[in-house]
């Protein structure tokens, strides 16, 4: 059993404090708990008609799960008395803890000792509520209903908790679980316990940093392996967001880009707004994984077909042409003045009459489809909408014909009302208030059902900053060349024997600076330089001294793209690999996308295409293309230079140039821990 299991399904609960306790008795009995209650507090005889007790020591036995609802120092005394007398775990709800620093700190150290191996939610956290039992260690009000199995919701902040109990979409909530400061119990855990609950059908995550990545990444397997979607929305990216984030929970943001990397690898779709997490739920709950991306969407109005085919463009999502047969078998069932599309615009020819909207409707899913979606917005409150049902109906008559699953969708919220979701839940459907936001949860279950098994992540050990030292181009390259990775042929010499060395190499030259970054900015680099009278004046140009060590190596003229390959150290997610558009523009022009080590070349070749400069390294306008397998060799040659030093931060390769017989890295720079 797993030690959070009592918290998850409570059959007898304490509460301890006063207002905010007695306000917890209240929602247990709301949503209907029908295990115990012990209220304790030391002068009360009883609290929401509960008797009390004065003491911990005096409870009729050791509760499964108990609030804590008592000042910093007090609670630290009735969490050691509760472990005392076997508790099943403690939520301390107050705060003054961690996320304030100075005393703070120690006293987060003293609760968790306190604790020994009980379990504690929190501190400076809202609580938890097992809607499958009615239990409510809850200090307000929240909007939950009892269920037997359902979504759970785990978030570092009270207030978004509290917030998403009070959603109104057709989507049961088993749990919600508020970690606060995270001194023991963390997201991690909270995780591996609701997979291993029969009762979640899915799993909703706020996630401000993680603590234990290689734990969360076992979970996560887990639930893909019991088919439990899990979705993130991960705050505290931004630098401001970053910062309140430490001020409020005392966690350690990590980089938003390795965590994109991470929740990708993982099977975590993460989304960037709560209505999208509860969306991306409530379909990934009722459809799980669709099989493909190919998607019809049907509408009474050309505008809103357009909407569709717009918004789908940027997704990964296919609206495919019907072919010759099928739209033949559609046009069938319609007027001659409707064009047969996907998105389909079927018109109100056929309006308010049930069997020819279903057969319509069935005649456009009975195809290669994945899913189905029906834009129908129903007049507001007071209205007549007797025209809209047997639409509704027609739908999900088709629906369950065909088996294609159906999503009804309004392109405006207010559009939506709650008795239609209601409909569409019976009817085996889901509804979804906007058009966008059902097109990036229908892309989400398309992700969700084409997910696979990765190896385990490369785990990145931590390392203190101030022991970094910087390995400049000549020392980067010497990583580089131990590893077989292609570098141009070059020397390191003083200013006054360059122009020698230069023509001892082959053709056309480079003459570099050496032991600094950013070159080019700095007018310490020369290309393309051709005899011994063109390196001279380009050496004068560069202002060094005649001792200055400079490097002096062949010039690479048959690129047919620069790109940067980086390896980089992001602690506690992994080792990052980012792949981009490189050279003098990689900045500006911000191409490039980023994977977890460890990789294979499927994989990185699958990154390759992904980039908006991918036609570059295909060939572009007539170009040649690029030597894919040498590229992708290249890559993965220094990626593996992280394996054989392991005291490597980073190694930033810009540019290595793809050429149309092989791959060449033209400059390198490291970062090692001294």
């Amino acid at each position: 059993m797993h030690r959070l299991a009592r918290l998850l399904a409570p059959e007898s609960i304490a509460v301890v404090g006063g207002r905010p306790a007695e306000l917890a008795i209240q929602q247990c009995m709301a949503l209907g708990f029908e295990g115990e209650i012990w209220p304790v507090h030391p002068t009360r005889s009883e609290q929401a008609g509960h008797a009390t007790v004065p003491t911990v020591a005096d409870l009729p036995g050791p509760p499964d799960a108990a609030l804590v609802a008592v000042n910093r120092h007090e609670t630290i005394q009735v969490v050691a008395a509760l472990a005392a007398i076997g508790a099943g775990a403690a939520v301390c709800y107050a705060s003054g803890f961690a996320e304030v620093g100075g005393a703070g700190i120690g006293l987060q150290a003293d609760l968790v000792a306190a604790a020994r191996s009980m379990p504690v939610v929190g501190p400076n956290c809202y609580g938890t509520v097992a809607a499958t039992v009615g239990a409510a260690l809850w200090p307000d009000q929240q909007g939950l209903q009892r269920c037997q199995r359902g979504v759970a919701l785990v978030t570092q902040s009270g207030n978004i908790a509290l917030n998403l109990t009070m959603q109104s979409r057709r989507m049961p909530i088993s749990h919600v679980l508020t970690v606060g400061n995270q001194a023991d119990v963390g997201v991690e855990e909270c995780v591996e316990a609701l997979v291993g609950d029969p009762s979640v059908s899915a799993i909703g995550l706020h996630v401000e940093a993680l603590g234990d990545v290689p734990r969360f990444e076992a979970a996560c397997r887990r639930a893909s392996a019991a088919d439990v979607p899990m979705v993130v929305l991960k705050t505290g990216s931004s630098t401001l967001g970053a910062r309140i984030v430490v001020s409020h929970t005392s966690s350690l943001v990590g980089d938003a880009t390795a965590y994109r990397a991470l929740f990708q690898r993982l099977g975590v779709r993460q989304v960037d707004s709560i209505p999208e997490l509860l969306d991306t739920l409530a379909v990934l709950d009722r459809l799980g994984g669709i099989s493909g991306r190919r998607l019809v969407s049907m509408s009474c109005s050309g505008g809103e077909a357009s909407v569709v085919a717009d918004q789908a463009e940027s997704m990964d999502l296919d609206l495919p042409a019907f072919d010759d047969a099928h739209a033949a078998r559609i046009a069938d069932t319609l007027s001659d003045l409707v064009s047969v599309s996907n998105p389909l615009d079927y018109h109100t020819f056929i309006w308010g009459d049930p069997e020819r909207l279903r057969t319509t409707f069935t005649a456009v899913m009975d195809g290669p489809l994945d899913a189905a979606m029906l834009v129908l917005d129903f007049p507001s409150t007071g209205l007549d909408d007797s025209g809209w049902w047997p639409t509704l109906g027609a739908f999900a008559e088709a629906s369950r014909a065909t088996g294609v699953p159906g999503v009804v969708v309004a392109s405006m919220a207010e559009n939506l009302p709650p008795e239609v979701e209601t409909a569409a839940d019976v009817a085996g459907m889901v509804a979804v208030r906007g058009i966008g936001e059902a097109l990036k949860a229908l892309e989400a279950s398309a992700w969700w059902g084409d997910r696979r098994t990765r190896p385990p992540l490369l785990e990145a050990e931590p390392f203190d900053r101030k022991d970094l030292r910087t390995l400049y181009e000549v020392e980067a390259r010497g990583l580089l060349e131990a590893a077989g990775v292609p570098v141009p042929r070059g020397l390191v010499v003083p200013v006054v024997d360059a122009v020698v060395a230069s023509a001892s190499l082959t053709g056309r030259v480079v003459v570099k600076a050496t032991g600094m970054a950013h070159k080019t900015e700095a007018g310490r680099v020369a290309v393309d330089l051709a005899g011994a009278a063109e390196v001279g004046v380009a050496l004068a140009g560069m202002g060094l001294a005649d001792d200055a060590p400079v490097l002096v190596e062949e010039f690479v003229d048959d690129a047919v793209v620069e790109l940067l390959v980086s390896v980089r150290r992001e602690p506690p997610v992994g080792w990052l690999l980012t792949l981009g558009i490189g050279g003098t523009l990689v900045e500006l022009l911000g191409d490039t996308t980023s994977l977890l080590l460890p990789v294979d070349a499927d994989e990185v070749l699958a990154a390759l295409r992904g980039l908006a400069g991918w036609p570059l390294i295909e060939g572009h306008r007539g170009n040649p293309p690029a030597d894919l397998d040498a590229l992708v060799a290249t890559i993965l040659g220094i990626v593996g230079i992280v394996e054989v030093r392991p005291d490597l931060v980073e190694l930033e390769c810009n540019p290595v140039l793809a050429r149309p017989v092989g791959a060449i890295t033209v400059d390198a720079l490291a970062i090692v821990v001294d």
